[in-house]
């Protein structure tokens, strides 16, 4: 027999999620989860982990409360580790009791792992503080929505307006005219502050303030539905000076990044950060190749080798792992200088006790060119480890000026086409605000993908590319860049399109 684990996935923000939840997941042999537990655990499971959806969201039910019941116990009798995955916390209005107790009554062991509520954590990110000694000095926590079974309501609404506490109502959108008018007719002010937080913690999250009496029109104004939480009180006041999350200048932006997944956790981690819906849509995938034999070859002559040109970070990690494979190791370049295209590229020479040689300041043919030039390349050996298709103009320009250039591949690239259904049904729904390209392949790639006519239709998608080689091949395909940073890194890209975004007032929702 198995143990379920009944963890809490928290608001929204995979950052929320526990340490101890990230172990237990990347354990699991089976996975029951909710509609608002962030997908990004995904990410963490086995390969044959047993993963099904059973979220509830207005009415729609995937699965009843009572099949996830006796689910939870056929898992267990078939798994070691069952992991229950519930947004928020299972004991704070997650039906998590009523789980644990049907466990229990089949002789199924449990455990209990905690998240962090909503309560806490949106409203923290809202930047109302729950309680304040100024305004607050307890907090109630109440359902929104109470059990159909109830015959009436157990609420007491005349305690909670005489309260004096920070009312929070959970899942209370549907039942806002009530849940107002019962606050107000049992002697709370009309105009206590009241606000709603939407998509709380996520890059989807807004919210208003507004007061009790006028809360529910506001709400209908600004199109608020559920999953969103109701604050009632006076700590409500702080939130235009507390504010922090939604002074995020990407918050609610939908930007597509296509860069291969394994390259992309920089890009997703800025944009994240700075706010950004992000849509991980490799177009390209970086695959290894079959014969390695030439670059075998090449080895046994580095010493011969007057500079090796790394022009992308695949490139250093392929060629290092097939040295270190053929049992040599860094050393083996001693008599080599070493020239990174990009600091990225520079950086993870440098993992491997390298101090790049050179690092041109562009990171275009012409300015390696011009910084090789002043070693005097003329009659010099240089190896270039790359993509198997690449852009020529390198090596041309230096066996041009001379210099005996030796390409060899070192991976390929290959057409992604994880995740195009997503990408175009949010196209069609004028959905996306950005898409960003990092390089030639990625822009092809999209448009192999993703039909032309299909972005012709959509004024709103703003193109963003790491350098004008990019943005030339956009342009090939009937696009300009609005986006194109004046240093060609990463960090640049999510800066200017954070400018472009401020200075162009790209709204959301």
């Amino acid at each position: 027999m198995g143990k379920v684990f009944l963890v809490g996935a928290g608001p929204g923000d995979c950052g929320l999620y526990t340490l101890k939840a990230k172990k237990l997941i990347q354990k699991a042999d089976a996975i029951v989860y909710d509609y608002l537990a962030n997908e990004v655990f995904l990410e963490w499971t086995k390969p044959e982990c047993h993963i099904i959806y059973a979220g509830k969201k207005g009415g729609d039910h995937t699965l009843k409360q009572e099949e996830i019941n006796e689910l939870l116990v056929t898992l267990a009798k078939k798994y070691d580790v069952v992991v229950r995955l519930k947004g928020g916390d299972p004991y704070i209005f997650g039906r998590g009791g009523e789980e644990a107790a049907y466990l229990v009554d089949n002789h199924i062991e449990f455990e209990v792992v905690p998240g962090v509520t909503s309560a806490v954590a949106a409203t923290a990110y809202a930047g109302i503080p729950l309680t304040h000694r100024d305004f607050s000095s307890s907090v109630t926590l109440v359902t929104g929505h109470e059990s159909e079974t109830k015959k009436e309501s157990v609420l007491e609404w005349d305690k909670l307006a005489r309260s004096a506490s920070t009312l929070v109502f959970f899942m209370g959108v549907k039942n806002l005219p009530n849940i107002t008018n019962n606050l107000i007719k049992a002697g709370l002010s009309p105009d206590m502050p009241a606000a709603l937080i939407q998509w709380g913690t996520t890059c989807k999250q807004r919210s208003i303030t507004s007061t009790l009496k006028n809360i529910y029109e506001d709400a209908k104004k600004n199109k608020i539905s559920p999953p969103a939480l109701l604050i009632v009180g006076d700590v409500v006041k702080l939130k235009p000076k507390l504010d922090w999350f939604e002074k995020r200048p990407l918050l609610g932006k939908n930007i597509v990044i296509t860069r291969s997944r394994a390259q992309a956790s920089d890009l997703v981690s800025m944009l994240s950060e700075n706010g950004a819906c992000v849509i991980q849509f490799p177009t390209i995938e970086i695959v290894p190749l079959e014969d390695y034999s030439h670059l075998y070859k090449e080895f046994e002559r580095l010493h011969l080798y007057d500079w090796i040109i790394f022009t992308s970070v695949n490139s250093v990690e392929i060629f290092f792992k097939k040295l270190f494979e053929k049992g040599l190791d860094s050393r083996a370049l001693y008599n080599t200088k070493i020239c990174a295209i990009g600091p990225a590229t520079a950086n993870k020479i440098r993992h491997y006790s390298i101090i790049p040689d050179l690092v041109p300041p562009k990171y275009v043919a012409e300015s390696i060119i011009e910084a090789l030039g002043k070693d005097d390349i003329a009659s010099k050996n240089i190896l270039i480890p790359r993509a198997l298709e690449a852009r020529k103009i390198l090596p041309d320009e230096l066996k041009r000026l001379g210099a005996k250039v030796n390409v060899v591949p070192v991976y390929k690239t290959v057409l992604g086409s994880q995740d195009k259904d997503t990408v175009i049904e949010m196209i069609k729904n004028n959905m996306i605000d950005y898409v960003t390209f990092t390089s030639s392949s990625t822009v092809k790639n999209f448009f192999k993908l993703i039909p032309t006519d299909l972005i012709k239709h959509n004024p709103k998608i703003k193109f963003a590319c790491i350098g004008p080689i990019t943005a030339n091949t956009l342009k090939e395909h009937g696009f300009d860049s609005h986006v194109i940073p004046e240093n060609y890194t990463i960090p640049d890209l999510v800066q200017e399109i954070i400018k472009h975004s401020l200075t162009n007032k790209i709204g959301y929702l």
